[in-house]
C-alpha cells in the first residue's frame, strides 16, 4: 500500500510533489527546506535554516504518525560544506542519543536559494 503524506504544518511544496510517501512501515519524506509555512519564506542564515528545515521535517514525521526516533536514514544537502558544523550541533538536538545513518553533500543550488536541505527514511 502507498500512502500520500500531507502535512498541514510543513510549507506547501515548491514544486509536483508531495512531503512524503508511506509505502508500508517506511516512510519517505521528500527534501525539507527552511521554509517558515505561515509565509513561505527562507530565515536568514544557515542555523535558522537548518533549525526551520528539521521543524517541517517534524511535521511530516508527526503526520505521518511518526517522530525522530523512528528515522533510520537521512540525507543533509548544504550550499556550503563550511557550514557542516554549525548545522551539526542543530542537528544533534533533534537527534539526540542514537542518531540514525546520514549523508552529508555540498550541493550547486538549492531551490528558492536555501542554504539546507533534508530529506529522510523513517520505519515504525
Amino acid at each position: 500500500m502507498n500512502t500520500t503524506i500531507s502535512a498541514e504544518n510543513a510549507p506547501a511544496a515548491v514544486g509536483p510533489y508531495c512531503h512524503a510517501k508511506l509505502a508500508g512501515d517506511t516512510l519517505y519524506t521528500s527534501g525539507q527546506l527552511g521554509l517558515i509555512p505561515a509565509t513561505g519564506e527562507l530565515p536568514h542564515g544557515v542555523e535558522a535554516q537548518a533549525a526551520q528545515a528539521l521543524d517541517n521535517l517534524s511535521a511530516v514525521l508527526t503526520a505521518a504518525g511518526m517522530n525522530f526516533s523512528d528515522v533510520v536514514k537521512t540525507t543533509v544537502f548544504l550550499a556550503d560544506m563550511n557550514d557542516f558544523a554549525a548545522i551539526n550541533a542543530i542537528y544533534a538536538k533533534y537527534f539526540p542519543g542514537q542518531a540514525p545513518a546520514r549523508s552529508c553533500v555540498q550541493v550547486a543550488a538549492l531551490p528558492k536559494g536555501a542554504l539546507f536541505e533534508i530529506e529522510a527514511v523513517a520505519v515504525k
